[in-house]
């Protein structure tokens, strides 16, 4: 029993490096014995199944958390000015975010190290998927430059729920649905905004749920692919570099791109008062690893350190810690790439597109809780053709990149509402 207690005081973050850390020599001694059919038959399902997990609850999830996100802006009738400028900042910063990242993983290709021998393996394990997109990818550049539009707007939202790769139909539906709600009267709204926030907590513990599994699921995950990659070192190179890929980004965008946005739109702010404030609050949130939970040290910090009004902060902090994910929307850019450069996918022009589309989009239906990523991105994967079994790659070191991550969000929180409360 005290064994049992003493794993269970081990952070979740600890537990899933640990499971890396096991898995990888799980499958070392695999390779060793010979006996990768093990592997294959007795462990790498149950990483199979945590996918499976993750790819159960994303239609869920996003469908619950746009509509509660949506129908969560109620004052922005109240406050249409306030509102709208906080909204298309908002929409301009997570673009610049997501291009910023997808320029880094195109620029370094981290997935470009892995030997070209694992690569054809791996392309023949995922054969089948690969080849549906691409064949799926073709048909769509020879149909003409507006069929886009029938990849967003669902004619049948039964069944696009059905399949994950119209999850682009999904977030359509979701957002219509909710800008109705939000158009009818507000007591005849009252019931529906209430299911959907009791729906949405409800899916939020499945997710916990599910990620409490993480451990188990990364060490088979990371059996499997030792036992696919033969061992081969050219892997973790080409991981140690996408982190650095990462980490990089998310210093460039918290000390050199809000700073700018800060110089040019925060005057009143000034940049040296700015980075000062958001020092404390950045490391409360690396440390926590949830926007949620760090918003009320933002707010004290904003209003207190910077200035900013109590009208200004009440709103536009809260409202970014929903739909402002910059430094998550600048890593999920990235990690997309980085895995179809280890399975050796290239993207089209269009399947890029559809990434920068898809993740501004999703970036709003991340939770705002440790792990939450996980889901999103097993989704946006999906949508491009990426098998989402490729997410083991990068689930084991993810834990300090979330806290990287995190502090940028709530860097870009504060950000717009100095740019707001120029008067």
């Amino acid at each position: 029993m005290n064994v049992r207690n003493k794993l269970l005081s081990i952070p979740l973050y600890m537990q899933i490096l640990l499971g890396m850390i096991i898995g990888i020599i799980i499958g070392i001694i695999a390779l060793y014995v010979r006996a990768e059919s093990f592997i294959g038959n007795w462990i790498a399902p149950w990483g199979q199944l945590f996918i499976r997990l993750l790819q159960l609850i994303a239609i869920p999830l996003i469908f619950a958390t746009l509509v509660k996100g949506v129908t969560g802006l109620k004052d922005v009738g109240k406050f249409s000015k306030l509102g709208t400028r906080t909204l298309l900042i908002y929409l301009c910063l997570i673009t610049v975010s997501v291009s910023f990242g997808i320029g880094m993983g195109l620029a370094v290709r981290p997935g470009a190290l892995v030997d070209r021998e694992i690569v054809a393996d791996l392309q023949e394990t995922y054969r089948n998927a690969i080849s549906e997109k691409a064949a799926a990818a073709e048909q769509t550049q020879e149909q003409g430059p507006l069929n886009f539009l029938n990849d967003i707007v669902p004619n049948n939202i039964v069944s696009a729920a059905s399949n994950n790769s119209s999850i682009l139909q999904v977030i359509f539906f979701a957002i219509l649905f909710a800008v109705a709600i939000l158009l009818i009267p507000q007591e005849k709204a009252r019931p529906v905004i209430d299911f959907f926030d009791g729906l949405n907590e409800v899916i939020l513990r499945m997710v916990g749920f599910i990620i409490q599994l993480a451990p188990i699921g990364v060490t088979a995950l990371m059996a499997g692919l030792v036992i696919d990659f033969r061992g081969d070192v050219s892997v973790f190179s080409a991981l140690a570099l996408y982190a650095l890929t990462v980490a990089v980004a998310m210093f460039v965008i918290m000390f050199a791109f809000y700073p700018l946005v800060i110089k040019l739109f925060g005057r009143k702010t000034g940049v040296k008062r700015f980075l000062r404030a958001m020092y404390p609050v950045q490391l409360f949130a690396f440390t926590t690893s949830s926007s949620a939970v760090t918003l009320p040290v933002t707010m004290k910090a904003v209003e207190e350190e910077l200035g900013v009004s109590k009208e200004v902060s009440s709103f536009v902090l809260p409202v970014g810690m929903t739909v402002n994910m910059d430094g998550t929307s600048c890593y999920q850019a990235i990690a997309i790439l980085f895995i179809a450069q280890v399975l050796g996918i290239d993207l089209s022009f269009f399947q890029v597109l559809t990434v920068l589309f898809m993740t501004i989009l999703s970036s709003i239906g991340t939770p705002g809780i440790p792990g939450g990523t996980y889901v999103i991105l097993a989704m946006v994967l999906t949508s491009v053709g990426i098998p989402a079994e490729g997410l083991a790659l990068i689930i084991g070191i993810d834990r300090p990149l979330d806290m990287l991550r995190t502090s940028v969000n709530v860097t870009g929180d504060a950000a717009v509402a100095c740019m707001i409360d120029q008067k």
